[in-house]
């Protein structure tokens, strides 16, 4: 095989981690969509994320991307699937806290081995390695894999161009391998000037926008799907929130205008917003 592969030096001998090509595994699947055990939020992707294609969560750090992703995977584990995580930037302790903060249960499905965190230091894994890992976990049955997130994986490369080519053989992989794919990447600032450190929309078959924006005096969430491949979606834009009760999600924001601007102007009733549960 021709061009550039990750090669490892260890403890008596040198390991080679052959450069991945997506054309040569294809594997029949059937066809659905992964539920997020939210209908409000499977409404808003077109009924859930279909299998085969990947799902980036796109917005500011702090607006819920990782516990999102969260939820898509202890949903998967509910339904008995089993579901790997990468996390670059956070450990193990400290997503385990963050669950029980917005009702989400874990440790039973990791005891039972449907849920999997791996934590990843970029700087002492080579990009090939890793990629190597994602197939050992998929071949071996997962059938979600979460990349919590894209920007501690940018660490790992030595150029944007090579981050692109990488995700775009895995993101190929895993579709032909049926695989539901969700990633995360923050943006840089926090209201209106919001700009992403690099632009991976194009590979991602969905992409769910997450905002903060200002509504009497208070900070206030609202996401959007502005892509999908595959099937319709909403085009609304819906408020969220967490609570311990879980994820809440209100109606589209439909008596507001500039949303996603950070500082709308609402011309509606206060019964319309979304109440604490």
């Amino acid at each position: 095989m021709g061009g550039f592969h990750d090669a490892v030096i260890l403890r008596g001998g040198l390991q080679v981690f052959p450069r991945l090509i997506a054309s040569e595994h294809h594997t029949p699947f059937k066809a659905g969509v992964a539920s997020s055990g939210v209908p409000e939020l499977d409404a808003l992707v077109g009924g859930g994320i279909d299998r085969g294609t990947s799902c980036l969560l796109l917005g500011p750090a702090g607006t819920g991307k990782s516990t999102i992703a969260l939820q898509f995977a202890v949903a998967a584990a509910s339904r008995g699937e089993s579901v790997c995580t990468y996390l670059f930037e956070e450990n193990i302790r400290t997503l385990k806290g963050r669950a029980k903060t917005v009702g989400l249960t874990v440790e039973n499905y990791m005891k039972r081995g449907l849920l999997t965190f791996h934590e990843v230091d970029p700087g002492k894994m080579a990009p090939g390695e890793f990629v190597n890992q994602v197939r050992g976990v998929v071949e071996a049955g997962t059938r979600l894999i979460v990349l919590d997130s894209l920007n501690g994986y940018l660490q790992a490369m030595p150029s944007v161009r090579y981050l692109e080519i990488q995700l775009h053989e895995l993101f190929a992989y895993l579709a032909n391998r049926g695989v539901v794919t969700i990633l995360t990447l923050a943006q840089h600032g926090l209201l209106s000037q919001v700009s992403t450190p690099l632009d991976l929309t194009y590979l991602a078959d969905s992409v769910i926008l997450l905002r903060y924006f200002e509504e009497s005096g208070r900070i206030r969430k609202a996401m959007s799907v502005v892509k999908k491949r595959m099937g319709a979606h909403e085009d609304t834009i819906r408020e969220f929130k967490f609570s311990p009760r879980g994820m809440q999600v209100g109606a589209p924001l439909d008596e507001f205008d500039g949303v996603l601007t950070g500082v709308p102007k609402f011309r509606g009733s206060p019964e319309r917003m979304l109440k604490p549960r």
